[in-house]
């Protein structure tokens, strides 16, 4: 089990969940949530990591709050105050860094709303050397300012990320000069892979998790 620590997001307090043992040199992951805010399935996936090897810190993005319905979430998100998701996002990852080491190398993985946050990391700090994103895109200038490789999780029937929508984002990836992974995953819809939602789906949600530890050993380093 992790635990929860305060950081500061460029002067605002904002809360954090961290997990693992944070040894010096071991790999490093910061986990971005989805637009529920960080709920319980974001802890769990935290504590999953860490018993994986991994140091964990994810920042909550929306000043505390948690939604349970999709309109609460819509709300949640739309109200967002970016500047200070921002902030804390870089926080976690300043954070991370400094506790791991200079020889440390971190990923970064986002849910949904929180794979955009996943993606700009890496534009904005070099350490960020792997990222990961469930069913969530972004397009623009943070593509290109990043070389961290990228791993997606898709959908197969997904409202919010169509498959020209993944097929254009890989395609932008790709066109940055960045080496791009993309699994759409049969039978399955947005939030396969939160245990909470009743679009989950363990056996994809289980592959999902083994590509993605597998893909962060692979370009941050062993955990053993």
């Amino acid at each position: 089990m992790g635990t929860w620590e305060t950081i500061d997001a460029a002067g605002t307090p904002a809360r954090q969940y961290v997990a693992g043992a944070e040894t010096r040199g071991m790999p490093g992951v910061v986990l971005l949530h989805a637009w529920w805010g960080l709920d319980p399935d974001v802890t769990a996936y935290a504590d999953r990591l860490a018993a994986a090897g991994f140091a964990v810190a994810a920042p909550d993005l929306v000043a505390g709050k948690v939604a349970t319905t999709v309109e609460q979430a819509e709300e949640l998100s739309a109200g967002a105050d970016t500047a200070m998701a921002d902030a804390a996002a870089l926080a976690a990852v300043d954070g991370l860094a400094a506790r791991l080491g200079p020889d440390a190398r971190l990923g970064s993985i986002g849910f949904s709303f929180g794979a955009a946050w996943s993606i700009w990391c890496a534009a904005e700090r070099g350490r960020i050397a792997a990222s990961v994103v469930y069913y969530g895109t972004v397009l623009g200038g943070s593509l290109a300012r990043a070389s961290a490789p990228v791993l997606g999780h898709f959908a197969a029937s997904d409202p919010y990320e169509t498959e020209e929508g993944v097929a254009a984002f890989e395609a932008a990836l790709r066109a940055a000069g960045r080496e791009v992974t993309i699994h759409r995953y049969p039978d399955t819809g947005h939030w396969f892979a939160e245990p909470s939602r009743d679009a989950y789906r363990p056996e994809p949600a289980e592959l999902a998790f083994t590509r993605t530890v597998d893909f962060l050993e692979n370009n941050l380093g062993s955990t053993g």
